[in-house]
């Protein structure tokens, strides 16, 4: 079958690569001829644990291309994705301009009939702009379908190889066909590919991810109930994990939630549900607890320092927004960085994979160590931002030595508190007793 896929971005490198896996010839095509160049030398601007071996051997097999002709790729196409950027707009909506531009070349340049998929992350109605952009030009026949991604950064190549389930939204028997037989590679363990009309399935990607985003802010907020009333809120998120109907995934406390997806999809659900008149008083608030969480750590920070952060200096354990990517969207330690700094601190952080990407998003503000313990150097107090294996178990004693001040503020809840402050640290975490 051949693919094309319109945008090199983190959905759409992950959708080519995977497809070429399983035979099918797949061009990937974006406008930036820069990062194409850089693709077709196997250079991968993103950081995804496999992604760049998948790229590397399906380009040498001659099954996955990278070119910035996208009128060329959708010319060859039997299906079509549309993977590119739908970033939020100043009042929380998705802003389209991007799937509406790709459709329109779609219908200029397809010479046979196709199916097109919206893989973009996109509000309820989106199927049906595209449907008519697309129509403005085209002269041969087209089906729709909605195919939301559930890729977690991170895992992205293992959950789009083995799935726990494919969502599609398709409203034609043509449509059906090709894209049970474009993903049946993926489902033979028997994991379901779902079909359903195209408007439940835009909704049901912002549905999950609102769901996953609720669990994080409920279980952030319970613990700050945990610290002001004396519980452990590790021992609590145990008790209420256990219990089949809630199960223990996301149920972590933490800084809040960040990257390329929750933030995003909540405001853009909240803003769908005003614009109909039906309010998410709930979701609402999951955005304000959000927002309050990633206070949390500068309010911690502040507290064991003395409440005075002028001219000391504070050291930064993790800056992606979760362990495994270098994606820096939203992420915590962006929010701490800026109130240290506002407060007249002064910064040097580590991170495994997302020093580059902060470099460019915070240039000379802050420092930036080799490793997790050249950070320590004459700092003050160490704070852990992202639960990275490597950060898992440290050499205590080191960091003792090298801090000026035995202070580690810990957001991830990865360190024992009885432990801790047997050997002399001044710690504090996310829910635990003091």
């Amino acid at each position: 079958m051949k693919i094309a896929v319109i945008g090199t971005g983190y959905v759409g490198l992950v959708v080519g690569a995977c497809l070429a896996e399983t035979g099918s010839d797949v061009v990937c095509a974006d406008v930036d001829a820069d990062k194409i160049e850089a693709l077709q030398q196997n250079v991968i601007p993103i950081y995804e644990p496999g992604l760049e071996q998948l790229v590397e051997r399906n380009q040498r097999q001659e099954r996955l291309e990278f070119t910035a002709d996208v009128g060329g790729a959708i010319a060859l196409a039997e299906v079509i994705f549309i993977a590119v950027g739908t970033p939020p707009d100043e009042d929380g909506s998705a802003d389209l301009r991007h799937v509406l531009d790709v459709a329109r070349l779609i219908g200029t340049h397809m010479t046979r009939e196709v199916v097109i998929v919206t893989k973009s992350t996109v509000p309820v109605g989106t199927a049906q702009k595209v449907q008519a952009a697309v129509a403005e030009t085209a002269r041969l026949p087209f089906h729709m379908c909605s195919n939301p991604e559930f890729l977690k950064e991170g895992a992205a190549v293992e959950d789009f190889l083995k799935p726990d389930r494919v969502v599609l939204g398709v409203e034609s028997d043509h449509a059906r066909s090709v894209m049970a037989e474009l993903y049946a590679p993926f489902v033979r363990t028997g994991k379901p590919i779902i079909f359903m009309d195209i408007s439940s399935a835009e909704m049901t990607k912002y549905a999950a991810n609102a769901m996953l985003a609720t669990r994080i802010s409920f279980m952030n907020e319970i613990a700050n109930l945990c610290e002001r009333v004396g519980a452990d809120v590790e021992l609590v998120r145990k008790g209420i994990g256990s219990d089949q109907r809630i199960g223990s995934s996301f149920l972590f406390p933490g800084p809040g939630y960040g990257g390329s997806c929750f933030p995003k999809d909540v405001k853009a659900l909240v803003r769908t549900a005003r614009e109909a008149q039906v309010p998410l008083r709930v979701l609402e608030s999951v955005e304000e607890a959000n927002d309050r969480q990633k206070e949390r750590l500068f309010a911690k920070l502040s507290v064991a320092l003395g409440g005075e952060l002028r001219g000391l200096h504070v050291a930064i354990w993790g800056l992606a927004f979760k362990p495994n990517t270098d994606d820096m969207r939203e992420t915590p330690a962006l929010v701490l960085i800026d109130r240290l700094l506002a407060a007249g601190a002064r910064v040097t952080a580590h991170d495994p994979a997302a020093m580059a990407e902060a470099g460019r998003r915070l240039g000379t503000r802050i420092a930036f160590a080799e490793s997790n313990y050249e950070a320590l150097t004459d700092a003050d107090a160490l704070v852990v931002v992202t639960d990275w294996n490597e950060y898992r178990h440290p050499d205590f004693a080191r960091i003792k030595d090298t801090l000026r001040r035995p202070v580690v503020i810990d957001g991830r809840n990865l360190y024992d508190p009885a432990k801790m402050r047997s050997l002399g640290f001044v710690y504090d975490c996310i829910g635990r007793p003091r």
